[in-house]
């Protein structure tokens, strides 16, 4: 039911749906059933929350049928033409920009940015106060703590085969961005390989190896540059 709020044109809401109080909806907005909406959130126009994820016909991945309601929390914006999948899970303050996509069983903490045109695919854990800029790619199953920074056109991959057998869906492994790690633009991540705490990955890098712990890193493939410099820890800001 919709409880003291703003809605504009041509608005669908589906059944077992909660929305908070002073919550506004744009126009062209479509709300599928079973979501949960907290209070203060403004939906732009042509936006749809909790949508079913689609699998093609010729698809060898499996399908799921134990996803969850989709919850936006409180004072969260949500932009014009973004999807927000069913299962999907944001924390209050989450600021979705503009064409995003943020798919099913996908977790986002507290005041993190996603940025215009960002994809994050399934299975994915964003943490609190992360920025993920325009039009970066987050794959699948990939983890990024608190405070992560994520440049304009970073690609993350999760699939080190490109094979046609069966065998490669059991060993898909996103990245891992540990707190307060950092990734240029245009970068490439490949698939499994961790950026520990505090690590920077330079614009424009292709990285097949870990990165440590507050080091940078640079080039094809990335090698170490140096040490990022002590007033660049997140413990320093």
């Amino acid at each position: 039911m919709l409880n003291n709020s703003r809605r504009g044109l041509n608005v669908v809401v589906g059944s077992d749906t909660c929305i908070g109080e002073d919550v506004v909806i744009g126009n062209n907005v479509i709300i599928y059933d079973k979501t949960i909406i907290g209070d203060q959130v403004t939906i732009h126009d042509n936006a749809v929350i909790g949508k079913l994820p689609m699998k093609a016909k010729n698809s060898a991945l499996a399908s799921h049928t134990d996803i969850a309601a989709t919850i936006i929390g409180a004072q969260c914006i949500i932009g014009t033409s973004s999807i927000i999948y069913a299962g999907a899970y944001l924390a209050n303050d989450v600021f979705v920009a503009d064409l995003a996509t943020i798919r099913e069983r996908v977790t986002v903490g507290e005041r993190t940015i996603v940025g215009r045109g960002v994809a994050v695919e399934n299975d994915c854990t964003i943490g609190a106060y992360c920025k993920l800029e325009t039009n970066c790619y987050i794959t699948a199953y990939s983890i990024l703590e608190d405070y992560v920074f994520v440049a304009p056109c970073v690609v993350t991959t999760n699939d080190n085969y490109m094979g046609r057998s069966l065998e490669r869906f059991n060993k898909f492994k996103g990245v891992t961005v540990k707190k307060g790690g950092r990734i240029g633009a245009n970068a490439t991540i490949l698939p499994g390989k961790v950026i520990d705490s505090d690590g920077v990955v330079a614009a424009g890098s292709v990285v097949v190896r870990d990165v440590r712990s507050r080091e940078l890193v640079a080039g094809t493939p990335a090698r170490k540059l140096r040490d990022v410099p002590e007033d660049q820890w997140l413990v320093n800001k």
